[in-house]
């Protein structure tokens, strides 16, 4: 069953009450109108066995437009993950052609180490992630729920993007790996692959070529994390050199020395957008009078 929920008041509040009135002065309040920044759906899964929360958030003039948009979903994308701030980047390509307009599915996770990952072989990670593996039911949930409940209530078209930041960026690349063919557009930020000792990397070269990914196109970004993660990204960006561009586009953004992991995901989201999604040239006329040295005002008319 399938259930509309009531459009959401003040998202960027992240779940605390809607003030409704404000105290200016004693015996004084001010009638607040809540904000809307999207429509939240609850979704039940059959392949999940349980409800899942999507958020959506369409451009401003899409009633009007009566164009078809592509449609980025977003992983972790609860009120309380990173619908807000992803909504809010989409909102910013609206108002200042930053990029293209596009619609925003926020797709809720909940246990992301087991929804999020593909079994691990390595028994230390078993040991120490017993519930992982759940990566395919998780694909398999956005394929035959999510997408149709999106394009069949939506104005879609042109490409499916996904993106997520972490764990959620090992499920991206972990899908252009095994499902290409399920998003046209893939944007990892940060992803950890570390998991399972790097050891889905080491075929990726063979995965990269297969007839499925061509026409895809990849965005990695990584902070300064380091390590065995960063020694995964070097690994899939050596598999890439090997691909020619016209059959996977990709763009690497090192960010290491800006970003840390707490803080990468929102300006690397931005920039990824602005990849994939550049908007059209926009004409602003000549440039008026007061913007050019020593000009005169133009006679009024």
């Amino acid at each position: 069953m399938i259930k509309r929920l009531v459009l959401l008041a003040c998202l960027g509040l992240h779940g605390l009450p809607t003030l409704a009135h404000a105290q200016t002065a004693p015996g004084q309040s001010v009638i607040g109108t809540p904000i809307q920044a999207g429509t939240s759906f609850t979704l039940h899964s059959t392949v999940l066995s349980d409800d899942r929360e999507i958020n959506i958030w369409i451009p401003p003039d899409y009633a009007e437009s009566g164009i078809s948009y592509p449609v980025l979903y977003l992983l972790d994308g609860g009120q309380n993950q990173d619908f807000q701030h992803i909504a809010g980047l989409a909102q910013l390509g609206s108002l200042s052609w930053t990029f293209g307009p596009l619609i925003v599915v926020g797709v809720q996770t909940e246990n992301r180490r087991a929804e999020l990952t593909a079994r691990p072989t390595d028994a230390r990670y078993l040991a120490a992630f017993p519930e992982s593996g759940g990566a395919d039911r998780f694909r398999r949930f956005l394929e035959t729920e999510v997408m149709p409940f999106v394009e069949g209530r939506f104005r879609t078209g042109g490409r499916r993007a996904v993106m997520g930041e972490s764990l959620a960026g090992l499920f991206v690349v972990d899908t252009l790996l095994t499902q290409p063919s399920l998003f046209d557009d893939y944007v990892a930020i940060s992803p950890s692959l570390w998991w399972d000792d790097r050891r889905p990397l080491r075929h990726a070269d063979a995965r990269l070529t297969q007839g499925e990914a061509m026409g895809r196109r990849l965005y990695i970004a990584m902070a300064d994390e380091g390590g065995t993660m960063q020694d995964g990204t070097d690994i899939l960006r050596r598999a890439l050199a090997d691909v020619p561009q016209a059959k996977i586009a990709w763009r690497y953004s090192d960010r290491s020395a800006i970003a840390t992991h707490a803080t990468v995901y929102h300006g690397a989201a931005e920039e990824a957008l602005r990849w994939l999604f550049p908007a059209p040239p926009y004409n602003a006329g000549p440039a008026p009078w007061y913007m050019i040295q020593g000009a005169a005002v133009a006679p009024t008319p």
